[in-house]
């Protein structure tokens, strides 16, 4: 197999004048970890600005280090910095597939902490009541046609295009019906809003 092989995955071989990796005779560790102190600084910058935490991207970093003097390549590399700024971005894309997990899974988990067990006390219900009833009656008050498109679209889910197509009307139509009834309930429901 052509390439140099990382664990059990394997890189192509690049030419030259890619200046990237190239597979030469193999070389003792301490050459990549040289090069990891001399370009230290350079490469914790790189990871910061891809990353945009400076406390993550020196775990980042510390992980490069470790990963390197773990698991020292068979074979030379001909640009140890581009070799070791790849095993950073593969690094710092890691970390950052795993904050995304890790942010859905704290958003869901606190999604409900706030929400009580209870039933809503009195004055929630009585106040939830009398805006249904002012929004009741506004709807009641649209003309027939917008009547009908807006409770097609907030209470069945219609698309402005499902409704068009359905009442026979332009999609503009049902864009103006839409806004019109909105404005008109908002307007209706502004004293119990505040």
């Amino acid at each position: 197999m052509d390439g140099l092989m990382i664990g059990i995955k394997a890189l192509p071989a690049f030419s030259n004048a890619d200046r990237k990796f190239r597979v030469v005779e193999p070389k003792n560790r301490i050459f990549l970890l040289s090069a990891f102190a001399r370009h230290y600084d350079e490469l914790l910058r790189h990871v910061a600005r891809r990353i945009g935490n400076p406390a993550a991207a020196n775990d980042v970093v510390q992980d490069t280090f470790l990963r390197i003097h773990a698991c020292a390549p068979t074979a030379e590399i001909a640009s140890p910095a581009a070799y070791l700024f790849r095993i950073a971005d593969n690094i710092a894309i890691d970390h950052l597939r795993h904050e995304a997990v890790r942010s859905r899974l704290v958003s869901a988990d606190t999604e409900y902490e706030g929400v009580a067990a209870s039933e809503p006390s009195p004055e929630h219900t009585l106040d939830y009541k009398q805006r249904l009833r002012v929004l009741d009656a506004a709807i009641a008050e649209l003309p027939p046609k917008c009547r009908e498109v807006f409770l097609l679209h907030k209470f069945d889910g219609l698309s402005h295009g499902e409704i068009a197509e359905r009442l026979g009307i332009s999609r503009s139509m049902v864009e103006k019906h839409v806004m019109k009834a909105l404005v008109h309930c908002r307007d209706r429901l502004a004293d119990l809003l505040d």
